[in-house]
């Protein structure tokens, strides 16, 4: 059976910078991607925004990767030439509740060290003349960007460190070895079989469903996964907007925002639909035309001049999460050996928003945890 130093599951954002990390640090690495193509998944579905960190609860792992991962994904963007833009972005208030939500976030950017600036709602439409609003907060550091060329980026220097990506490499299960030095063995879906001294799982939607199929590791180290749709509409010609719009968060989903992509297209979405479904596989990635009728009351609140009709269906992602739709959203998982007592073994949970901006970041503490000396 040959072996490998360590071998990455799931070739999406995360699985890439994760891969591209090990092999950098000089271990053969392998990333084993079940689909034809990198980046198909979760990754290639998703607002393509750089997140500047406002959100997240000061300390926690959501907080601290994604500005840290903002800050190493715009300087790989820089070194690599990949299609970005440090765009900027408004959260408004159209209400005293909504300014005091506003305040709150103020507050937490400060706390996790995201630059933000207040805007009186005149100072707001001076940058944005179509918005309306009575304050909003400015975070210049928000951005979009080219997910597939950044993925890109990521598996060339993977492969410029002598790692590879295989593709059409479907893993299905894996015996643990509960003894360091002695290696795991990863099954995949054509029976082939190859050891490994470290796995990390990045499945992404598939990632818990697989830690059940690792024999060695307790089954009470595996989250439940729940799957929630989130449904993208097109506008129709060009937004009068050079920033990304969101409105002021009301509760644990962000508001029907306004993002950019890097050729000026405006996008509304995501909503957030909880899917009924069992499996990846079950799920329906279509988008229905009807539920567009909830966004244009939502956007109109910031942006009257939207027109009827001028919302169509254009994409959906669904976001892997580890929570239930009445239950408060828990932070990123990264289970290392001194979780779940797997020598060479990092499972990754719940990795949605901001995962995309905190690959990089997710990356160095993956690989810390499993080349730690």
């Amino acid at each position: 059976m040959d072996r490998v130093d360590a071998v990455v599951i799931g070739a999406g954002a995360v699985g890439l910078a994760v891969g591209r990390a090990l092999a950098q640090a000089g271990r053969e690495t392998i990333v084993a991607e079940a689909q034809a193509g990198i980046g198909q998944g979760v990754s290639s579905r998703n607002s393509e925004v750089i997140h500047a960190g406002l959100y997240y609860t000061p300390g926690s792992l959501k907080a601290r990767l994604s500005v840290r991962g903002k800050e190493l994904l715009y300087a790989l963007c820089a070194s690599h030439g990949v299609d970005h833009r440090r765009c900027g972005k408004l959260t408004v208030a159209n209400s005293d509740e909504e300014v005091q939500a506003l305040r709150g976030l103020q507050d937490r950017a400060a706390a996790n060290g995201v630059p933000v600036d207040w805007l009186s709602g005149e100072q707001a439409r001076a940058m944005e003349p179509a918005l309306r609003c009575i304050a909003a907060l400015h975070s210049p550091t928000t951005g979009i960007v080219d997910s597939h060329g950044f993925m890109l980026a990521l598996q060339g220097d993977l492969e410029r460190a002598g790692g590879m990506v295989a593709l059409g490499t479907e893993a299905v299960s894996a015996r643990l070895s509960a003894r360091a030095g002695e290696p795991h063995v990863l099954r995949f879906a054509d029976g082939s079989e190859l050891a490994a001294d470290v796995v990390v799982n990045s499945a992404s939607l598939h990632a818990c469903s697989l830690a059940r199929r690792f024999e060695g590791l307790d089954a009470r180290c595996v989250p439940r996964e729940w799957f929630a749709k989130g449904n993208y509409y097109a506008l129709a010609g060009r937004a009068p907007f050079t920033h990304l719009i969101y409105p002021a968060p009301g509760d644990a989903h962000l508001g029907t925002h306004l993002t950019l992509d890097l050729g000026g297209q405006a996008k509304f979405g995501p909503d957030i639909e909880w899917l009924d479904v069992q499996s990846p596989e079950q799920i329906d990635w279509r988008v229905d035309p009807a539920r567009a009728d909830g966004f244009y009351a939502e956007v109109r609140r910031y942006w009257p001049g939207l027109p009827d009709g001028a919302l169509a269906p254009s994409y959906s992602g669904v976001r892997p999460k580890i929570h239930g739709p009445h239950e408060k959203a828990p932070d990123f998982r990264i289970d290392g050996p001194a979780f779940h007592g797997v020598p060479g073994l990092v499972n990754l949970f719940g990795i949605e928003s901001p995962g995309l901006t905190s690959a990089l970041a997710i990356a160095e503490v993956s690989a810390g945890l499993l080349l730690a000396p």
